[in-house]
């Protein structure tokens, strides 16, 4: 996997995530398998994007300077998950504000997402 491609798949993941954190099924509606297999492999991408994070790449100015992007929006999105874990757990009833938190950091790295392209 490519150091962009483990970002992206962090994303798609923790996406998910905060997606599944404020399910409310209409009528009982079945959460969609899609996401509940994206979900269920965050931890293996947050894993794998933060082993390439603590890596280096030497290279070209532009290559380094993307890859330190990457890396500052990984570690970013690895304290934001943490974060979450740690309200969801000690605070449940605030299970709503940590996914908003989460999200409001997951839409701000991809906002950022020109910094590595």
């Amino acid at each position: 996997m490519t150091f962009r491609g483990a970002l992206e798949a962090l994303l798609e993941a923790l996406d998910a995530t905060v997606r599944l954190a404020r399910w409310q099924g209409e009528g009982g509606e079945a959460i969609p398998e899609p996401l509940q297999k994206s979900a269920a492999q965050l931890q293996d991408r947050l894993g794998s994007a933060n082993r390439l994070a603590a890596g280096k790449f030497p290279g070209a100015p532009a290559v380094v300077a993307s890859s330190d992007a990457i890396r500052s929006a990984i570690v970013a999105l690895d304290t934001a998950f943490v974060a979450y874990r740690k309200q969801v757990e000690t605070r449940p009833a605030e299970r709503d504000a940590a996914a908003m938190a989460l999200d409001a950091e997951v839409g701000r790295i991809r906002l950022d997402a020109h910094r590595w392209e």
